[in-house]
């Protein structure tokens, strides 16, 4: 078996319907499986499965497991050369899979490659950052890499000064869509299910850069992803993204370099509460005010709370609320 395919779904029936189909419709030449693992959905996607997708390995949890518990259970399961992960709210485009695998096969430094994620309309999205740091945190947390996105100083935590258009080495490639050697799962082992959902794929990036393996990517290859296929919370959303790289942080950094990240992350917080209030009474923008409560939010809830199973389970990856 050359690839594994594995999709976590939660209550995106039609959503996945589309990603299923469109792998199906796309992907050649290639000797594959999917693997899906239900999180306990509710609105007919086992019932769709079985119906329409009957070729397909099917893992049905009595509960919501999360993100990275899912994906673990899937890559227990998986007989593949190589491992995608891929969110349920993609589809891929041309031929992304069978493309990114032939990378990989001529790259036996890759451990973990990814592609160009776009919008529906076919504009960009971030597809890659670099690892959270007590710089990365000071300018987000500051709106730095806001103002001076395009400059390598300030763009390198999202990596907006780059043009996504060559190969190279990165950090992070998203968790929509994650190809992975089965070998450096033989060796960094598998996701940290700490992590209900965010951050887990960083995490996962930098203990496989820390054995040694190199993380690309791939613009040759392209999905779309529609970005936050069952996050019908977005307080909740909001809530797991700031605890995932609180949880990130306390993992990987210790000592002086812990303490002002958190500081910096926290601050940042309160910063946009400010910020988004003040600015949206004064333009009278009531998106701007239910951020600011968002952010409240995030200052009122324990980050571990956050990291746990609730009703509001999500399945989707993007970048920063801020």
């Amino acid at each position: 078996m050359q690839v594994s395919i594995i999709i976590v779904n939660y209550n995106t029936c039609n959503l996945l319907r589309e990603c299923l189909s469109s792998i199906f419709q796309h992907t050649h030449g290639l000797d594959f499986e999917i693997i899906v693992i239900d999180n306990a959905s509710s609105d007919g996607s086992r019932e769709m499965l079985e119906k329409e997708f009957p070729q397909v390995i099917r893992i049905y949890n009595s509960r919501n497991m999360g993100f990275a518990a899912a994906n673990n259970q899937g890559i227990k399961r998986a007989a593949g050369d190589y491992l995608l992960l891929l969110n349920s709210d993609t589809q891929i485009i041309g031929e992304a899979i069978r493309d990114t695998y032939g990378f990989m096969e001529e790259h036996p430094q890759a451990g973990i490659a990814g592609c160009r994620l776009l919008h529906a309309d076919g504009t960009l999205q971030p597809s890659c950052r670099s690892f959270p740091s007590v710089w990365n945190i000071f300018v987000e947390s500051f709106f730095l890499y806001l103002i001076f996105r395009k400059t390598k100083l300030f763009g390198k935590y999202y990596m907006s000064h780059f043009d996504h258009q060559s190969v190279r080495e990165v950090d992070v490639v998203m968790g929509a869509f994650m190809f992975i050697r089965r070998a450096t799962f033989d060796v960094v082992g598998l996701f940290d299910e700490d992590y209900f959902l965010y951050s887990e794929e960083t995490d996962f990036c930098y203990r496989a850069h820390r054995a040694g393996f190199k993380t690309f990517f791939f613009p040759h290859a392209a999905i779309i992803h529609l970005e936050g296929g069952s996050a019908s919370n977005s307080q909740v959303r909001f809530q797991r993204l700031h605890a995932g790289v609180l949880l990130f942080l306390k993992k990987h950094l210790t000592g002086v370099r812990l303490i002002v990240a958190i500081g910096l992350k926290q601050l940042g917080v309160v910063l946009r509460v400010a910020t988004y209030f003040a600015v949206g009474l004064f333009t009278r923008n009531p998106a701007l005010v239910k951020k600011a409560k968002h952010f409240w939010g995030i200052l009122s809830s324990p980050p571990e709370r956050a990291q746990s199973e609730n009703s509001s389970g999500l399945s989707s990856h993007s970048l920063s609320p801020s």
